[in-house]
């Protein structure tokens, strides 16, 4: 992804350009795909719908398996608060969609697709970062004050 980033923006690579140049956002019946033809053989096409929300991935992780889910779809899968991360989760959490153990300790952030994403469809991006924005409010409180009555002893 990086790479494919990193490439589009380069001039001097023209090479490189010819034999992963290919790439394409594409979204079929708003089902979000980025597809690319490598080396004129091989097509790889990857989903961009969360199998959890089932809505395009916003902030975007990736399994240690491979599979991509938004953040906060993967922190309730594997239980953890968004506080606390997914550093934080069971080893013995299951990926939602192969239920291989162990993937969410590993999993790693997506930065370049979130910003990919965020530049093709800014519209639904704008929208969609205001509903998250609410919802990570709500739950990081929810986890302070269950803190705070931990503390206090209530």
């Amino acid at each position: 992804m990086a790479f494919y980033m990193n490439l589009r923006r380069s001039k001097k690579n023209k090479a490189a350009m010819e034999l992963f140049g290919d790439c394409s956002l594409i979204f079929d019946d708003d089902r979000p795909t980025l597809s690319c033809n490598l080396f004129d053989s091989m097509r790889v096409d990857i989903s961009l719908t969360c199998s959890i929300c089932l809505d395009t991935v916003f902030d975007p992780v990736s399994l240690s398996c491979g599979h991509i889910f938004c953040y906060l779809c993967c922190c309730s899968a594997a239980s953890v608060t968004i506080v606390d991360g997914l550093k934080s989760a069971d080893h013995k959490s299951k990926c939602p969609l192969c239920r291989q153990q162990g993937v969410f300790p590993d999993a790693v952030h997506l930065d370049e697709l979130n910003m990919l994403l965020s530049h093709s469809c800014p519209e639904y991006w704008e929208k969609r970062m205001q509903s998250e924005r609410v919802e990570r409010v709500r739950l990081a409180k929810e986890h302070w004050e269950s803190q705070c009555r931990a503390f206090l002893g209530i």
